[in-house]
Formats: structure tokens, C-alpha cells, sequence
């Protein structure tokens, strides 16, 4: 990938927001450098460039970077005392119960297997705001707000609610989502060579709202193409609820 394949969102004086593609790394690889990652595509283009947040490998969606030390510095403490509003939107297992609410479960490394959360009394403080946008028979389309930003929060506050995101290779009950997964009474031999619908976390960074220098910005990125062709069979194979 270049620098003209990246879809820039927004780009003013001060700072950038770009819609990553899923699959894409926000930062360098702390084992391989020279996989491919956003801020060292980006920085073929642009001087000066600093990263002020991330989003996991497997999830789409907005990333912010700042163009200077000062607005760096500005947009750290706005993510820092949780004053920008980061939406995302998931597709999950199971609808949560009740349609929308708060999960405030503290969340810490897990000490038996590297690299995964858990859910455990001695971890950080963890919130995350959840409203259900549309339910199916045996998924459901969810919109979250964090609130504190912990590693995979999204991720386990909704496995910890039995609604894991789809095809979560970590906190998940699939790592690929078929047509067969979806259409009820399906035969497995009718999908014999069947490629799946989905083969990564269902997860989409949607929108970040804030204010910076006495401006009010909102800046949207809407569902990529893999979430609405899912979202599109579920709608045609499931009865849905939309609420």
C-alpha cells in the first residue's frame, strides 16, 4: 500500500485522521519492523507527524495523528481526561442485555495467556457505554462509547456480556463467518467450498468528536464494505428487530 491508497477522512493545519483499512497496523510491530503500518506510510508524505492514538490490527476505522508537538500534546490530554467521544460499531454473538447500558468491569493483562485481557478485580477501571442498533435471531449490530481506553476493551467488556465480537481471534467463539453460519437450516454440504463472509474482527472505529483550538469537530467514517455485505445477509436470512 501507498500513500494515495490511504483514505484521508479530514486534514487541516494541525492534524490528520485517516480511515484504516482492517488488517493495517496503527504503529511500527514491536517484533518485525518492516511489516506495513500507518504512521511509517504516512511519514513518506509528511514531514512531521505524530501519533496520538490507536486501534487494533483487525479493526477499520478512524486514526488520529497531529501534525506538530503542541496540538500532540493537546489531543494526549484530551484522550487522557477522556474528553474526546470515540464511537464504535460492532457486530456481535448474541444480543447484550439490557438494550443499552454502561459496562464498568475493570480489566487487566491476563496472567496465563500473553497478549490477551481479562476481566479481573484488581484491574484498571473500565467503562464502556453500549446501545443496541438492530438485533437478529442470533447476532446483533451494537454502537459502543469507551470511556477509559484499555487494551481490547471493546473486545472483552462485550465477551464478558457472552456477546463476543465476530470472528475475534482472541476473545471469540469463530475465527471465519459463513453464509451457512448465518441461514438457518443450512446444509454444511450445500457450502463445501464455500469463502467466508468475514475472517476478521467486526469491529469499525466510527467516529471521534472534540473540540481543539476553539473548533468543534466531528469527523465520521461509515461501516466498510466486509461489515455491510455481513450486515446485508443478515438482514436477508435472519428476522431482525430494529429498535
Amino acid at each position: 500500500m501507498s500513500t494515495s491508497e490511504i483514505n484521508t477522512i479530514y486534514e487541516n493545519e494541525h492534524f490528520l485522521v485517516v480511515d484504516k483499512a482492517a488488517g493495517m497496523l496503527s504503529i511500527p510491530d514491536r517484533y518485525d519492523l518492516e511489516k506495513p503500518n500507518l504512521i511509517k506510510l504516512l511519514q513518506a508524505k509528511y514531514d512531521e507527524l505524530f501519533v496520538v492514538h490507536r486501534i487494533d490490527k483487525e479493526t477499520s476505522g478512524l486514526v488520529l495523528f497531529a501534525k506538530n508537538s503542541e496540538t500532540h500534546r493537546l489531543l494526549s490530554l484530551l484522550f487522557e481526561n477522556h474528553t474526546i467521544e470515540k464511537r464504535y460499531v460492532a457486530l456481535t454473538e448474541n444480543c447484550p442485555v439490557p438494550e443499552s447500558g454502561i459496562i464498568d468491569m475493570p480489566i487487566a493483562h491476563s496472567a496465563y495467556e500473553t497478549g490477551k485481557m481479562t476481566i479481573h478485580k484488581k484491574g484498571k477501571p473500565s467503562i464502556t457505554y453500549y446501545k443496541i442498533v438492530e438485533s437478529f435471531k442470533r447476532f446483533c449490530l451494537v454502537e459502543l462509547a469507551p470511556k477509559t481506553g484499555r487494551t481490547h476493551q471493546i473486545r472483552v467488556h462485550l465477551a464478558a456480556l457472552s456477546c463476543p465480537i465476530i470472528c475475534d481471534p482472541l476473545y471469540g467463539l469463530r475465527k471465519e463467518l459463513f453464509i451457512k453460519d448465518i441461514k438457518y437450516n443450512a446444509k454444511n454440504a450445500d457450502f463445501e467450498h464455500e469463502r467466508p463472509l468475514l475472517s476478521r474482527t467486526a469491529l469499525h472505529a466510527s467516529s471521534l468528536e472534540f473540540n481543539l483550538y476553539g473548533q468543534s469537530y466531528k469527523i465520521e467514517s461509515p461501516l466498510p464494505k466486509d461489515l455491510r455485505v455481513v450486515l446485508n445477509q443478515l438482514r436477508k436470512w435472519q428476522a431482525t428487530l430494529k429498535l
